[in-house]
């Protein structure tokens, strides 16, 4: 399996590691970019395309688990494959929870260590084309007036136009003229597609 423009970033303060991990992932046709410590991490540029993080569990300054920490509390995450030497039942279930797709303990095997990449590449191409598709609608509803949207708000519910004038006190001529611009800013040519669209990004009907 493959994945399209991905890269695998790999945190561990053991040069040897770093350097196995890294012929181990280009073997099977994946970039790979290694780092000793998560600082160093922290400052790589941001990728467009799919990527996943394997990560040391004990190093130097910020430990795995921190930087798991760190990177929660941005707007995204990538998916991490936490690996260790000195870990144990509790550490790997915090791990996890926090989501994490898999923790594995050192020595580990290698098919093992690809399909959780694989996972993780998988996970986050589809993390990031559904972050896409909200980003799209949001510019679409950004086009809206206040009134437009308003509007939107009473269509989804699937009244008529003479029920929302009614709701709105506006005349249902206006509220066909403003519900014709809403479909054709948000690019859907039924009310169902619209619903389906506005219900991706969490907007309440009226």
């Amino acid at each position: 399996m493959t994945v399209e423009n991905a890269i695998v970033f790999v945190v561990d303060d053991d040069p040897s590691v770093r350097k196995s991990l890294g012929r181990l992932i280009r073997s099977v046709g994946l970039a790979v970019e290694t780092f000793a410590t998560a600082h160093e991490f922290l400052e790589q540029q941001c990728l467009k395309g799919p990527s996943c993080l394997i990560l040391d569990v004990k190093m130097p300054g910020i430990s795995g688990l921190e930087l798991q920490e760190k990177l929660l509390s941005q707007e995204y995450a990538m998916p991490i494959v936490f690996i260790t030497g000195h870990g144990d039942i509790p550490m790997s279930v915090k791990a996890i929870k926090k989501g994490a797709v898999n923790f594995l303990s050192k020595p580990f095997d290698e098919k093992d260590l690809l399909e959780a990449l694989y996972e993780a590449l998988q996970k986050d191409s589809i993390a990031r084309a559904v972050r896409e598709e909200q980003e799209e609608i949001h510019r679409r509803l950004e086009s809206l007036t206040p009134r437009e949207y308003e509007i939107l708000t009473h269509v989804i519910t699937g009244r008529l136009n003479k029920q929302i004038a009614y709701s709105l006190d506006i005349s249902e001529k206006t509220i066909k003229i403003h519900r014709g611009r809403v479909m054709n800013k948000m690019g859907v040519d039924s009310v169902a597609e619209l619903v389906r669209l506005t219900e991706k990004v969490d907007i309440k009907p009226a």
